[in-house]
């Protein structure tokens, strides 16, 4: 056989043929280790985050439930009230509703935009099974007035569409107006704004407030005899064996007006009567910092650890006096662990619940506390959905800023 022919094929087959087949069979072998976990990031992350953005701007309740009236509206101009054609779909649609008990839906649907419908649309869903026959218009306008009303029949024009604004729009405290209009939401309901600025000025506060203390600690870690640098790292990492409740419930016992650090504080001449710490701004950043200290300082720790101090003793041999060789050598090394340790602390902070919730007051409740009323109070999946997606954009538009102006290839976890 000649040396041509050993080279060109494997086992009577062709060497490229047979390269490729070993290839195909590396990669599903790869492909079959990693399918765990693509399919838990595709169930637990990806197909949640999708639902969670589509609810924000889907709502076919109208058009399920009252079909005809649908119907019938896609051809109304907006203007007056609509015909008699309307007025008959709409009598036959709350007919039906009442037989198959879905009156209280629609008007719960309806009432999320105009408060008081639920009680006009079962109302009238009772009364209107007496109507044998038309004109359907001025006896639907007797039964309740609820049905002369043009903002009403604003709204059933909009649930013509399965797709609906009004979630985000009502989230960033607007809605729709009269005449379907968009204008600001009285003052009494506009709150959205509002939270969303607090949730970003407490994660803003945690942040600097964990950097500022946990910048030393991660700094003693990595230049601490190993001795002694390992009970201080036991002493960081300690929290993460408590839960979050817990931690959260023990500064409520320390921070109460007769608790430890009160009476401390009273005890050292420091103040005169017990210090309002609880149920307040104050409290929820000191919650808030102790629990998001380890996640500051352990990214920061781990980027510490690989600088060689030979740098600094270089840069004090050269004539730098102790601050400027920190200043101008140490701490520019040291930036991508503070970056890495304030993204982090700050993304999870902007999605904190328990925390505000028990040591927080009512004008400290974060963004989530609303996504959690309106997911488990009022059940109105497309405010939660709203909230939750705004949030999430106003996280990814931080996000990219942080990669333009930082980079996230300079960024070291550990």
């Amino acid at each position: 056989m000649t040396v041509a022919h050993i080279d060109g094929s494997l086992h009577g087959l062709p060497l490229r043929g047979g390269l490729q087949r070993v290839e195909r069979r590396r990669k599903l072998k790869a492909f079959t280790l990693v399918l765990p976990l693509l399919l838990f990031i595709l169930i637990g992350f990806v197909l949640p985050i999708g639902r969670m953005m589509f609810n924000a701007v889907h709502d076919n309740t109208l058009a399920t439930l009252m079909p005809r009236t649908m119907a019938e509206l896609r051809g109304w101009n907006g203007k007056d009230l609509p015909d008699e054609a309307v007025y008959a779909a709409l009598a036959s649609d709350l007919k039906e509703a009442w037989a198959q008990k879905t009156a209280a839906q629609i008007g719960k649907r309806i009432n999320f935009e105009l408060p008081g419908a639920i009680s006009n649309v079962t109302s009238s869903s009772r009364k209107v099974r007496e109507l044998a026959a038309g004109p359907y218009k001025s006896a639907l306008i007797d039964i309740n007035s609820f049905w002369g009303r043009h903002d009403v029949w604003s709204l059933l024009k909009r649930g013509t569409s399965r797709y609906t604004a009004y979630y985000l729009l009502r989230s960033l405290d607007f809605q729709y107006g009269p005449d379907s209009q968009i204008v600001a939401s009285p003052p009494d309901n506009a709150i959205f704004r509002d939270a969303f600025a607090r949730t970003l000025a407490i994660s803003i506060t945690v942040t600097a407030a964990t950097l500022l203390l946990g910048f030393p600690v991660a700094y003693l870690l990595a230049t601490l005899p190993v001795r002694s640098s390992n009970l201080l790292m036991i002493m960081v990492v300690l929290p993460f064996w408590t839960s979050v409740l817990v931690r959260t419930a023990a500064w409520v016992v320390l921070l109460q007006r007769h608790g430890l650090v009160n009476d401390a504080l009273m005890t050292l001449h420091l103040i005169s009567h017990p210090a309002e710490l609880i149920f307040n701004r104050v409290g929820t950043i000191i919650a808030m910092t102790h629990i998001q200290l380890p996640f500051t300082i352990l990214p920061i720790y781990s980027v510490m650890k690989t600088i060689s101090p030979s740098y600094v003793r270089a840069a004090r041999s050269l004539g730098a006096g102790q601050f400027y060789a920190f200043w101008k050598v140490y701490l520019p090394q040291t930036l991508p662990g503070i970056a890495a340790g304030c993204l982090l602390t700050f993304i999870l902070c902007l999605g904190y619940y328990i925390t505000p919730a028990l040591v927080g007051g009512p004008a400290d409740q974060m963004i989530s506390y609303f996504v959690a009323h309106y997911t488990n109070e009022e059940l109105n999946w497309g405010m939660a959905s709203a909230l939750g997606a705004i949030l999430l954009t106003v996280t990814l538009v931080l996000y990219y800023i942080f990669n333009k102006l930082v980079g996230v290839d300079r960024v070291k976890m550990g």
